[in-house]
């Protein structure tokens, strides 16, 4: 979640300029870039030039691939344009950390216009994919009262204390199916981040967390709104900025 949805993420490094893709939450983390280029291609050959752009393209693929895996659909508001530079410092201080707490990951959101119900239901986005070891290693082997000892231990298979940090772990039972088996988790003390569990752990979230377990179809409701609101942040708009013809780098 940096600032500003501008497609700034897909820019490659270059000799002027850091790419987001290399900042601490990204790098071997956000996959997939080819993807969006070939949509890109596509799209442009249909419409004869560059009249869509990447963030508008990335936009639509992230609703369309929740679609896919069994989530809701919601209408994505078009005309965003391209960002002309990346921020790598800035992605590497607005996106929360997995090791955050309640409070810092409130905040978090607190600074990008979001509130606590955005931050609980677009972390059920955490239905969904993979984590790497490194980053809930330290959960698994350090156990507290806040993880289901059962569930570490199974964990620490494939996620020695010594090793193994590119290892994966789903993020639930499901990774490749848009359902509310995060939440189940969360009540069982079996989220896998440091920021997954803090979200029911006695604190203002409780309450959303036990009730998107138990109703689909408000997490779906819910995931809909938040996801507008997450996709409206500072986009680039009118003369500013620009349509690429190559997403990965400026024209």
């Amino acid at each position: 979640m940096k600032v500003g949805c501008d497609g700034s993420i897909l820019l490659d490094e270059t000799p002027t300029m850091k790419s987001e893709k290399n900042a601490a939450p990204n790098n071997n983390s956000t996959r997939g870039f080819e993807v969006i280029d070939k949509i890109k291609s596509e799209v442009d050959k249909v419409c004869g030039r560059h009249v869509v752009s990447c963030a508008d393209i990335l936009a639509v693929a992230a609703r369309d691939s929740v679609v896919l895996l069994g989530g809701p659909t919601w209408k994505v508001r078009l005309g965003r344009r391209d960002s002309t530079t990346a921020n790598n410092a800035e992605a590497n201080t607005s996106i929360p950390s997995p090791f955050m707490d309640l409070p810092a990951l409130l905040n978090s959101f607190k600074n990008q216009g979001l509130n606590s119900k955005d931050l609980v239901v677009l972390s059920g986005a955490h239905t969904l994919g993979f984590s790497q070891c490194f980053l809930f290693k330290d959960r698994i082997h350090n156990q507290t009262d806040d993880i289901d000892a059962s569930f570490a231990h199974r964990r620490q298979i494939n996620c020695p204390r010594e090793g193994g940090d590119a290892n994966l772990a789903t993020l639930d039972q499901t990774p490749t199916r848009f359902d509310t088996r995060y939440f189940d988790n969360l009540l069982s003390k079996k989220g896998l981040l440091i920021s997954d569990q803090a979200l029911f752990s006695g604190g203002d979230t409780d309450d959303l967390v036990q009730k998107y377990s138990a109703n689909y179809g408000e997490f779906w409701k819910d995931f809909r709104s938040s996801m507008i609101r997450m996709g409206n942040i500072k986009p680039l708009t009118g003369e500013r900025g620009q349509i690429r013809s190559n997403c990965r780098k400026l024209n």
